[in-house]
């Protein structure tokens, strides 16, 4: 009897593990309820099939090339957008009339797009916008001509939460190659960014890892920071075991599109990655190599906007803080790229090699050092006396490492002076 017992319990046991195992399997296993296959001269269908799409869906193009004015998919969740590979399924909106982006995606949970080229929109590339649990793989964003008529970002996921983006490559953005912004919990990883103003931007996003990238030939590299105005403060991003490398391409931002003090039109050619008026960063691991103006930058929001103290709140801070730099591979070469002498923060930059040269004799013509801080530290605000009050942590060997650019005083004349004295800043 007790055995016939036991018996009972355990296939009640196993009967409820099984269904509690299974209760939503379709989805973990990417099983849909409804599958639509399509191919090149469909696209009318494609675009009706977009817009009166359901829940748990999986759309696939097979291999050509579509031509489309703009697609939409919103309001619902589980689906999969699949191509039959990058070099395979090209999606073109170079003949765009109407709207500016390429694919908007809204609203939509459990949302995959896989294995396509998205190309030449007058706007973004693929906005995804408010959706949860996000997969962007295999994908590829590229403008044909990378200048000042790109549009804004290739690949755009945008208050989101749990995003990843994964064997990507971005190019000829006028803003940013790969951008998340505005989200909670993202990766970054195994991706290329070339030939685009940023290669990569996190913007105002907490909980991210960038890891296992290549970001190279843009103006700059990668870009950390928090902009004032926007739902939530960023903060919490580790970047490590990337290549970010010869960024000295001429900045193409439109004019004036993307403000005049917080674009990223402000990124200076030569720029490796840029720490701005953000907090808790890790950057580590990383080969920085031949970002010609500056290999690592930390700045506040002060340095490009001179009213930053009034926009202050509990989702921004101009003043960076908690950074921490260590473990890194870098080089510089041996001029500033041309397109830095034309740049309005790359002339600051250059004039901090030429400040440093002349207040130290022993410097003679050395390059301006890999890592600059800005110097304008939360001092400015409680007018406190601490040399390194927001917790800068570097340990980086090597000599010409690190430059305190004392850009509070830059337009003191004299009173400017540059040093590069690292010690306040050493992690301990």
């Amino acid at each position: 009897m007790r055995r016939l017992i036991n018996g009972i319990l355990a296939i009640i046991l196993l009967s409820i593990s099984f269904f509690a195992c299974t209760g939503n399997k379709s989805e973990k296993l990417g099983v849909y309820t409804t599958v639509l296959n399509f191919k090149p001269g469909q696209e009318d269908e494609i675009e009706e099939a977009l817009l009166d799409i359901k829940d748990s869906t999986h759309i696939y193009l097979e291999a050509g090339h579509y031509e489309f004015d703009n697609l939409s998919i919103a309001q619902v969740k589980h689906i999969l957008f699949q191509g039959a590979g990058y070099d395979k399924t090209i999606l073109d909106f170079s003949k765009q009339e109407t709207g500016g982006e390429g694919l908007r995606v809204t609203d939509v949970n459990n949302f995959t797009i896989d294995a396509m080229t998205i190309r030449d929109s007058k706007g973004d590339l693929l906005k995804i916008n408010n959706g949860h649990d996000v997969n962007i793989t295999n994908i590829h964003t590229i403008w044909s001509q990378a200048d000042s008529t790109s549009g804004g970002y290739g690949i755009y996921p945008v208050m989101c939460s749990n995003v990843l983006v994964e064997n990507c490559y971005a190019e000829g953005a006028s803003d940013a190659g790969i951008y998340v912004g505005q989200t909670k919990k993202a990766i970054v990883r195994n991706s290329k960014a070339s030939k685009n103003v940023a290669g990569c931007e996190i913007e105002n996003t907490t909980d991210a890892e960038v890891y296992d990238n290549e970001f190279y030939n843009n103006t700059a590299g990668f870009l950390i920071f928090d902009l004032p105005d926007l739902s939530q403060r960023g903060g919490n991003v580790k970047v490590y075991n990337n290549k970010i490398y010869d960024n000295n391409h001429r900045n193409f931002a439109r004019s004036g599109h993307f403000g005049t003090y917080w674009g990223v039109g402000n990124a200076s050619p030569g720029s490796g990655v840029i720490i701005l008026s953000t907090s808790d960063i890790e950057i580590y691991q990383n080969d920085i190599s031949e970002n010609n103006t500056s290999a690592i930058t930390i700045a506040s929001g002060f340095t490009t906007d001179d009213k930053a103290a009034e926009k202050i709140n509990d989702k921004y801070s101009p003043i960076p803080s908690n950074i921490k730099i260590y473990g890194n591979t870098i080089t510089m070469g041996e001029k500033f790229p041309e397109p830095a002498y034309t740049h309005r923060i790359g002339q600051l930059l250059i004039a901090t090699e030429a400040q440093l040269n002349k207040l130290d004799e022993n410097r003679a013509n050395k390059r301006i050092p890999a890592i600059l801080y800005d110097g304008v530290t939360s001092n400015v605000l409680t007018n406190g006396t601490e040399i390194n009050p927001d917790n800068i942590c570097i340990d980086q060997p090597g000599e010409n490492i690190f430059v305190f650019a004392d850009f509070r005083n830059i337009e003191g004349g004299e009173n400017w002076k540059p040093n590069t004295n690292i010690a306040p800043f050493q992690c301990k």
